[in-house]
């Protein structure tokens, strides 16, 4: 049998410190798996923040604006035409600065009592200007005559800037047979009512109402005469009316 030197070749992988690893592959150095970008809307923000702070600014505006208050005059009570405007019928308000509402300031209220009502002002009315004048019409030339009136006297209805009849309501030809005028004629006519102080509620109904007009000076005589007698009755004129024709 012949020798051999071949050795026997061991077939499969080498060992040894030559044998390395296999290693796994891996990506180059720097490279990264791609996202999307992000969409940057700077402008879209900044107007955002505008409109929040324009909004908080017209705001805070509207109200330091709405905030600001004058104190004005309000009528409380009827105040009828010619009528000097009393203290007692005013009373003070507040309404917002800057606007449109004309209006006379309470500082002046008492400066308004010494003048007079242009027209009637009903109560709730916020005095202005031109509700008021210096001097009175409705008194103008007529004589200011003050009036004791029980229940049947005069209507219920009466208010300030009224024009009325005043009747000669006596029994017989002047009341006490003393006064001049006619049973059932006016005593004067078209007469303004100018103030009317009502009795308290709790006074019953004789109590007496304080009713003041201005009359023609020519009858302010007759109807004093009759009405301290009880002897008068007030009838209110209609719109537009006529009055009757007064006794002579």
């Amino acid at each position: 049998m012949m020798s051999s030197d071949r050795g026997t070749m061991q077939r499969g992988l080498a060992s040894g410190p030559e044998q390395q690893a296999w290693q796994e592959p891996v990506l180059p150095t720097g490279r990264r798996v791609p996202s999307a970008p992000r969409e940057r809307k700077p402008v879209l923000a900044a107007l955002a923040v505008l409109l929040v702070v324009g909004g908080a600014l017209g705001t805070a505006f509207i109200v330091t604006r709405n905030a600001k208050r004058v104190a004005a005059i309000e009528i409380v009570a009827q105040v009828g035409e010619g009528q000097k405007i009393p203290l007692a019928a005013m009373q003070q308000v507040q309404i917002a600065s800057g606007s449109a509402v004309n209006y006379v300031p309470w500082s002046e209220a008492g400066q308004v009592a010494r003048f007079y009502a242009a027209n009637a002002i009903p109560p709730g009315t916020l005095l202005n200007g031109a509700m008021v004048i210096r001097a009175s019409g409705a008194t103008a030339g007529k004589a200011v005559l003050g009036l004791a009136l029980k229940d049947g006297q005069l209507p219920r209805d009466l208010q300030v800037g009224d024009h009325v009849d005043i009747y000669d309501v006596g029994a017989t030809t002047g009341a006490a047979g003393n006064c001049p005028g006619k049973p059932g004629a006016p005593l004067t006519t078209n007469a303004a009512v100018i103030a009317i102080s009502a009795p308290a509620a709790s006074s019953g109904s004789s109590a007496l109402d304080d009713v003041v007009v201005a009359i023609a000076p020519a009858d302010a005589g007759a109807v004093a005469c009759n009405a301290s007698s009880g002897a008068v009755a007030v009838a209110i004129l209609p719109a537009g009316g006529k009055s009757g024709p007064k006794a002579g």
